[in-house]
């Protein structure tokens, strides 16, 4: 596959998948064995895995993903982006608050034929959890 059409695989992952909900997409985009690098506790493995990622973000926090960056070479795909949304839910046994909350972030992707098979990110996750209201923010910041 070319490094556009890997370019494409990541965008419907953001716009169909974690934007609109389209869970099934997954079945499309990944493949069966994917292998994400930082699961969330309770995340099973392979795409069934990713799957409970996204219904997990998708129901606690309602989120949206601004696309900043794609960028790509070879295999690997990057995405830089901000994630806006609004604790709506229980999170990992932590009540929902409805506090909102824009945190940026960037996703690594290998992929092998036009599909995601590995993920790596970096998530300013401090900032997510101040901005929610569970963890304390500086009295000055």
């Amino acid at each position: 596959m070319s490094v556009e059409q890997n370019k494409q695989t990541a965008r419907r992952f953001y716009d169909e998948v974690l934007n609109k909900g389209d869970i099934d997409v997954i079945d499309e985009i990944a493949v069966p064995g994917y292998e994400e690098h930082d699961p969330l506790p309770g995340q099973r493995t392979g795409s069934v895995g990713l799957k409970d990622r996204v219904n997990m973000l998708r129901t606690a926090f309602n989120p949206t993903f601004t696309i900043h960056d794609v960028i790509a070479e070879a295999d690997k795909v990057v995405v830089r982006w901000t994630n806006s949304g609004s604790m709506v839910s229980e999170f990992l046994g932590m009540p929902a608050n409805g506090k909102s909350f824009a945190i940026p972030g960037i996703d690594v992707y290998r992929m092998e034929n036009g599909k995601l098979v590995e993920h790596w990110h970096v998530v300013d996750q401090l900032s997510h959890l101040m901005q929610i209201g569970l963890f304390p923010s500086p009295a000055n910041a």
